[in-house]
């Protein structure tokens, strides 16, 4: 848990004009340096924070309030105050916040708050403003990352105890602040369920080496392929000699739904499909040219629709291939198909990278690493983001429509916060 070292009561800044942050879309830009901000300071030295908090499950809008706290100028042994650079929202986070997802946070009054709460929050890239007594590894100015889920990042500040266990140093140099804070949860999804299940460039080696008739590297099968996950999964397969199929949902024009095929194969996609193209009759046929027949089988579908999708990636595979579950977006279920299991000796596998995360933490920590390199050297490019600005006088209302916004419609790019002056 982050805990911060609280005084007995809340200690509040004179108000000034109120700004309202503007909802963009745009490139990531790098923050400014330490020297370039105005950090809130109270009497006595003492530094003032501010948290989406929730102590009770429900819907963002009314359930998530800012809370306004103190924290101590006297850090603790190990310890390290750091300040918030930028903090995507994910889906999991709203689940979280609902009550429906996988694990539940911790409520607490750690933060001096009325009521138990929690912080929701999995993502973030972290500044580093000063460090306790025993810490070794990190320093004033660092970028750090949650080592872990569950840390709850929808905050300006944190004071972090056993700091060195609890976060993940990264190297800054060629790297924005929005891009680190989105390195750890759909990139490497993609590169587990990649990696993990199907050995998609071993087979495709084989193929090679054994001097094969094929047109290219093995294939992998997607839905959700406009997703986070789904856009790094297309990129990674292009690095790694892959060849993938990936189905979205059709937007609300023809014109905007080609021009989203055509940007996905531009990031190395070699297939895009509607749903309704994925589910119609006429794409077994489709599927049979592309496979030869099945000599260049589809062994892998990664699923996070459900529903007729999923039945329909079941369709697709080949014999021996197998499915991995990492999401349900359509709320949909999924029976599992008897006769596919046994005639078609078919698996099917969840994917949950949190557990995997805790099995692997020397694992997380390389893959990262990979990662963020790809981006230095312009080979991955991260998701679409909508910038919302999270300054010191934003409103309440403003970050709670942001959080409640991201389960919703077609957007443009993730929800990502973006501080400014706190």
């Amino acid at each position: 848990m982050v805990a911060p070292r609280l005084t007995t009561k809340a200690l509040r800044l004179p108000t000034s004009k109120l700004l309202r942050p503007a909802l963009t879309t745009a490139t990531p830009r790098a923050a400014p340096t330490l020297t370039q901000k105005r950090h809130l300071t109270g009497p006595y030295g003492y530094h003032q924070s501010k948290a989406l908090t929730f102590s009770s499950f429900g819907e963002p809008i009314d359930v998530l309030s800012l809370h306004t706290h103190s924290i101590s100028p006297t850090l603790p042994s190990g310890s390290v105050l750091v300040r918030t650079l930028a903090a995507p929202v994910n889906p999991a986070d709203v689940n979280t916040i609902q009550g429906t997802y996988g694990s539940k946070p911790p409520f607490t009054t750690l933060l001096g708050t009325a009521q138990p709460s929690a912080v929701p929050g999995n993502e973030a890239c972290f500044e580093v403003l000063s460090v306790g007594q025993g810490v070794k590894g990190l320093e004033k100015g660092d970028w750090v990352i949650p080592a872990k889920t569950g840390f709850g990042t929808f905050r300006t500040h944190a004071l972090v105890e056993e700091a060195e266990g609890k976060l993940m140093r990264v190297e800054r140099e060629g790297l924005t602040p929005v891009q680190v804070a989105t390195v750890s949860v759909n990139p490497c999804s993609a590169y587990r369920m990649l990696k993990d299940y199907v050995d998609l460039v071993g087979l495709s080696m084989r193929w090679y080496r054994e001097g094969k008739d094929v047109s290219g590297g093995a294939w992998f099968l997607q839905n959700g392929a406009n997703s986070g996950v789904g856009r790094a999964a297309v990129q990674f397969g292009r690095l790694w000699g892959l060849r993938s199929i990936n189905v979205v949902r059709e937007r609300e024009t023809p014109e905007e739904t080609e021009k989203l095929k055509e940007e996905l194969t531009g990031l190395g996609a070699n297939v895009v499909l509607t749903e309704q193209e994925f589910l119609d009759r006429s794409f077994r046929d489709r599927l049979g040219e592309l496979t030869k027949g099945g000599k260049e089988p589809l062994l892998l579908g990664m699923n996070c629709v459900g529903g007729k999708s999923a039945s329909a990636v079941v369709k697709a595979l080949s014999p021996k291939g197998c499915m991995v579950t990492y999401g349900g977006m359509s709320r949909q279920s999924f029976p599992f198909p008897t006769g596919p299991q046994i005639f078609k000796r078919l698996r099917f596998e969840g994917f949950w990278l949190s557990e995997w995360g805790k099995e692997n933490p020397e694992g997380k920590k390389k893959m990262i690493e990979d990662i963020l390199n790809l981006m230095r050297e312009g080979k991955f490019k991260e998701s679409p983001v909508q910038e919302v600005e999270w300054n010191w006088e934003t409103e309440e209302k403003t970050l709670k429509e942001a959080v409640q916004g991201t389960l919703g419609g077609f957007r443009s790019g993730k929800g990502v916060f973006v501080f400014g002056e706190t």
